[in-house]
């Protein structure tokens, strides 16, 4: 790692020290990447130089650029960002906006210049931009115009992001008309494959944002692991999906595969199920990644809408319930392929595909990875035991300054915090996670971020949140709450109390299930017993 592009050196100086990293493998010939590798050159500008310049590459409803006008507008980006805003190699950039083609563009750009992708869900209101900001020291910023007013509300709390530009907008000073007239040509930035591409950000059972470090390679191997051999895309192939791009679930499956073979990806601003159903037959998606939640309401529009172009159907966030697998192939005959990965991981690292599915199983480790099962002594657990999940491959954990890094990667494996069991022809089983976060329709919600927001009402005195199961959203979040003095329970008030955390983080956080209790189980020290929530909410339930 001491042959860098990097001028600023901020996110190599504060990854974690060398012994705290995993085991890195690269055991396939297609894993084995020069020291010199730049991911949005062999996305994008590699297959104009093939010859796909004509191809369709980037879709939206009424839209569609080739690889050849992706590549002129993420050059001229390019140039934005380093000839005007005076971004460096190394240099953080925020990216805050919906799934658009402009905003696939900017993360090309990006890569291009250099810099340090931070791609944000568009949802976040401003005080956890605010904590994105402050832990990767961000200075510079492209964003939707229309999420604008959260993002200079950020502002005004962390001055030092100084330099923001907007686009889709038509203002003089907007993304649009600030690079019309700029040479599409680019010299990209020969960055080290192990130079830092990407900040990831994650919110853990502290609802302290924990930042993952990819770097160039690892962009490529999720594509060159996962895609290749489980997924296995064409160049024919239209992609499309619910996850947003600041999810690395989303950014491997609806930008980085398909582009990887030359593929289009079509980019929705809003995947409700409805809206998926609509574009599947519409404009004839072949592969599609969304949530269980997404496939189980899928199934009754199989009858109303073509799924009939579907080929490849790739489920990830939450586990997988054999009912749902079962349930999807009788509907539509599609073989769901299930998977399981982290945001630490970048992608999916245990999954299936074909003949080789077993519904129920998550699957066995992708090509490129290890998996196995450990016991807190850290010994492998024999089949049918349960145990900690443990994994290694070509990517792998390396939080920005953080000490959970020695809590993540152990003796040379990547802890998931998953509880699995593994069956005698080794296909992996999953039976929990081992942590408090709450999953709840794919999206991952720390309990106590929500407890924060609740106690900013005035009628809260105290709040205890966890998640508690349900068949269509996996979990959902449910409140315990002590109300403060004068104020009576009702459903006036749960309504309230839902839309006040609506307003103050992101929506879908929000607890949908209340409940007002006199006191909350605490230990004798004060601690929150969250254990006796769940199991109040299981006597209520």
């Amino acid at each position: 790692m001491t042959d860098t592009a990097h001028v600023d050196s901020f996110v190599r100086d504060h990854l974690p020290p060398p012994e705290q990293w995993p085991e890195f493998l690269f055991p396939l010939p297609e894993l084995q990447y020069p020291a010199r590798l730049n991911c949005g050159v062999e996305l994008l500008d590699r297959m104009v130089a093939a010859g796909q310049g004509e191809r369709p590459c980037l879709r939206a409803p009424g839209l569609v650029w080739s690889y050849a006008e992706t590549l002129s507008r993420a050059n001229r980006i390019a140039r934005l960002l380093t000839e005007e805003m005076g971004v460096v190699p190394g240099n953080r950039v925020l990216l805050h906006a919906p799934n658009t083609p402009w905003l696939a563009a900017c993360w090309l750009a990006v890569m291009k210049a250099g810099a340090v992708a931070v791609t944000t869900m568009p949802l976040l209101r401003a005080g956890e931009l605010e904590k994105v900001v402050r832990k990767a020291e961000i200075r510079h910023a492209l964003c939707d115009a229309r999420l604008a007013p959260e993002l200079e509300k950020c502002r005004q709390r962390v001055p030092e992001l100084a330099n923001v530009v907007l686009f889709g907008t038509e203002a003089a000073d907007g993304l649009e008309a600030r690079i019309a007239g700029r040479s599409d040509d680019f010299s990209n930035c020969p960055t080290a494959a192990t130079d830092p591409a990407l900040l990831a950000f994650t919110s853990g059972t502290t609802g302290v944002p924990k930042a993952c470090v990819h770097f160039h390679r690892d962009v490529l191997a999720m594509c060159d692991s996962f895609s290749k051999h489980i997924v296995q895309p064409r160049p024919d192939d239209l992609f499309s999906g619910s996850p947003p791009l600041g999810f690395t679930f989303g950014l491997g499956g609806l930008l980085c595969f398909p582009l990887r073979v030359g593929a289009s990806t079509l980019l929705l601003e809003q995947g409700s199920p409805p809206r998926l159903a609509e574009a599947i037959e519409r404009f004839r998606v072949t592969c599609l990644f969304t949530a269980p939640t997404a496939y189980r309401a899928m199934l009754g529009l199989v009858g109303a809408q073509d799924f009939g172009s579907l080929r490849r159907c790739v489920s990830a966030g939450e586990a997988l319930p054999k009912p749902t697998w079962e349930a999807f192939h009788r509907a539509t005959g599609i073989r769901l392929i299930d998977g399981i990965g982290a945001t630490e991981m970048i992608h999916i690292f245990i999954s299936a595909a074909d003949e080789e599915i077993r519904p129920g199983a998550t699957g066995k480790p992708v090509p490129g990875y290890v998996a196995t099962v450990l016991d807190e002594n850290f010994e492998e657990c024999p089949p049918g035991v349960p145990g900690r999940l443990a994994v290694k491959g070509p990517t792998g954990c390396r939080y920005l300054a953080d000490p959970r890094q020695s809590e993540y990667v152990q003796r040379g494996w990547n802890i998931t915090g998953d509880t699995y069991v593994r069956d005698e022809d080794g296909y992996f089983f999953h039976r929990a996670r081992s942590d408090d976060m709450i999953i709840s329709a794919g999206y991952n919600i720390a309990g106590p971020e929500v407890e924060v927001a609740l106690l900013t009402h005035p009628a809260v005195a105290e709040c205890g949140v966890v998640g508690v199961p349900d068949p269509e959203r996996g979990q959902i979040v449910k409140a315990f709450v002590v109300l403060a003095a004068g104020h009576r329970p009702g459903a006036e008030l749960v309504k309230e109390l839902q839309e006040h955390v609506k307003a103050t983080i992101a929506p879908y956080k929000y607890p949908r299930a209340i409940s007002f209790v006199p006191e909350l189980p605490r230990t004798a020290t004060g601690k929150l017993q969250r254990y006796r929530l769940r199991e109040l909410a299981r006597e209520e339930a």
